[in-house]
């Protein structure tokens, strides 16, 4: 077989080894992926960078500029835009799968740098958030170009990709430095006298060439939040301000992460010392994120989002240790890092694959009943935009700087009955306790978050506002509350 056909193969692999679980998975998505697509479709319509149309410019979206990608697909509404956000996010990370693949074929000439790759078609994080909605997809696909590129010869693209990448995702950077300064003594290919290519080598580290590296992973995320600052007087996104971290939390979500999501696979001391430098620079990337992502508070939505990017570093790092340690000592950490993927594939995966469905079945449901509503107040904003061209006020401050700031997490925000009054909202929408039925008086109900428990409990909540309907999807189990008198006839 020739080289260019390998090549191909061995793409066509990784490919593939990505696509299918995305595929699987493809009907996951999180109400957040929403309130990106409901910006989209206002800068679609020529509105400007707004979650409400009549609303001011805020910054709700963590990573600025995604909704600028799906405005161009966004006309059609917020579900258009989403629809959009989940191909692209499919066909990025699909491309980049292959891509990887190929610098695992780079490691060594050991048949069991391959077992790296089992990791791709069992990981149930890459394939749902890939086809999420979300940027994730997208991203993984800049980390994992990062950490191939400079295997495939290319060191200061990969630097460019991991910058990209930490610009979308702020606690990327970290990892996207540490990548960007190893990118150094990654193998670099260069021209022989007859114009073929020299086999690969470590080439010293030049202080110009590292410079550059650092410049393209660092400089994309300070020109995001020198905008930021420009624009809304702050350097962080608004969800910094909104979702406080919580260090606790943090360490918990992360260590469960890397027992669940692959990284077992790279717990090998004894052939770490035989590694040259460049995959001791992946395994260093692997455990700044971590570490970042632990100091960041963790993340509330499922299937580890925040180490997603990181993931592909955990293949190739992988590759390059099954490439030095003894064979059966690799045969059992690749099981034992599968062990924990498969169940969360088996565990988590078909109740994920539902949850589109079900968000749109919501949307459906609901739809009547908020009609005529011209302010709404909720938590899970995503889907009622795709329901309803209200005003939503965002009892989470993702969207609203000035709950944003209110005490509390973004689920437990002290909102004063005043608020609602102050911002004309005439309809809730609240989400009840797993397993409750709505009680009678409302107020009486078990809802499922603090900050929706707090506005049943409001003086005069029950007096002010009157159930209409709820939501028949089991878990999903939305209140539609109208002020009195406001209910549609």
């Amino acid at each position: 077989m020739t080289g260019r056909r390998r090549a191909l193969l061995v793409a066509l692999v990784g490919a593939l080894s990505a696509l299918l679980p995305a595929l699987a998975l493809s009907g996951f998505t999180v109400d957040d992926a929403l309130i990106t697509a409901r910006y989209a479709h206002h800068l679609a319509r020529g509105l400007g960078y707004r979650f409400n149309a009549a609303g001011p410019v805020t910054d709700g979206v963590t990573p600025l500029g995604w909704a600028f990608v799906l405005a161009p697909f966004a006309s059609g509404g917020p579900l258009a835009a989403l629809a959009a956000a989940k191909a692209l996010g499919v066909l990025a990370w699909t491309l980049a799968a292959g891509a990887l693949a190929l610098a695992v074929d780079r490691t060594s000439a050991r048949r069991a740098r391959f077992a790296a790759l089992l990791l791709l078609p069992a990981s149930a994080p890459l394939g749902a958030w890939s086809a999420a909605g979300m940027e994730t997809g997208v991203v993984a696909a800049l980390g994992a170009l990062a950490v191939a590129l400079p295997a495939l010869g290319r060191a200061l693209a990969g630097a460019a990709c991991a910058g990209v990448a930490a610009a979308l995702r702020p606690e990327l950077l970290p990892f996207a430095l540490v990548v960007a300064l190893s990118t150094q003594a990654a193998p670099r290919r260069e021209r022989e006298e007859g114009g073929g290519e020299a086999p690969p080598r470590l080439a010293r580290p030049a202080w110009g060439r590292a410079l550059a590296a650092l410049a393209l992973a660092g400089l994309p995320f300070v020109a995001v939040a020198a905008a930021r600052l420009a624009f809304f007087g702050r350097a962080a996104p608004l969800a910094a301000l909104a979702k406080a971290p919580d260090a606790a939390l943090g360490a918990r979500y992360a260590l469960a992460c890397f027992l669940l999501t692959g990284p077992a696979a790279l717990v090998a001391p004894l052939a770490w010392r035989s590694l040259p430098a460049w995959p001791r620079g992946l395994l260093a990337a692997v455990a700044v994120h971590f570490l970042a992502v632990a100091a960041a508070g963790g993340d509330w939505m499922p299937l580890s989002r925040l180490v997603v990017p990181a993931l592909p570093a955990v293949v190739l790092a992988a590759a390059h240790v099954a490439s030095v340690a003894d064979a059966r000592a690799t045969a059992l950490r690749i099981a034992l890092a599968l062990a924990g993927q498969l169940f969360v594939m088996v565990r988590v995966g078909p109740t994920a694959a539902r949850v589109g469905g079900e968000r749109l079945r919501v949307v459906e449901e609901l739809r009547g009943a908020l009609a005529g509503a011209e302010v709404v107040a909720a938590l899970d904003i995503g889907w009622l935009g795709a329901a309803t061209g209200a005003t939503l006020v965002d009892l989470a401050g993702v969207t609203d700087p000035a709950i944003a700031a209110l005490p509390g997490g973004h689920t437990t925000k002290r909102i004063p009955g005043a608020l609602l009054d102050a911002r004309k909202v005439d309809a809730l929408v609240l989400l009840l306790a797993e397993g409750q039925a709505l009680a009678s008086p409302w107020t009486a109900s078990r809802f499922a978050r603090g900050v929706e428990q707090h506005l049943a409990r409001l003086p005069g909540a029950g007096e002010a506002f009157a159930p209409v309907a709820v939501s028949g999807v089991p878990h999903l189990r939305y209140v539609v509350l109208r002020r009195t008198g406001d209910a549609p006839r």
